[in-house]
């Protein structure tokens, strides 16, 4: 997934509780879909800024000389100004980006 052209808030809003209800009615499995979401988006980003600071690492690291490397420092800063990884699944929820599927549902249905 790429972070840098998703288009969502940087900050929390308010938003309206029965967009919650439109793909599961029942908010608490909408929170659990939008908390696993979040979980894949933040490992996935951990991941992805892991790979970047690596490129810049120095292999020589020692108590006496530590010093800042630009690049690393650039790449966390903008990491830090993406969306959260809450807002993006939030965004994705109520975009209908995600696909969700709950097995006792369907066990249920087909009794």
């Amino acid at each position: 997934m790429d972070f840098k052209k998703v288009r969502t808030e940087t900050t929390v809003v308010t938003r309206q509780k029965d967009q919650f209800y439109k793909g599961t009615g029942n908010i608490y499995e909408t929170v659990v879909i939008l908390t696993k979401r979040a979980n894949q988006i933040a490992a996935e980003m951990k991941e992805e800024l892991n790979k970047k600071i690596e490129e810049f690492a120095t292999n020589n690291d020692s108590l006496e000389e530590v010093f800042e490397n630009r690049e690393q420092i650039e790449i966390a800063k903008f990491y830090e100004r993406l969306p959260k990884p809450t807002l993006i699944a939030i965004h994705e929820f109520l975009h209908d980006e995600i696909y969700f599927r709950n097995p006792n549902k369907e066990v249920q249905d087909e009794f």
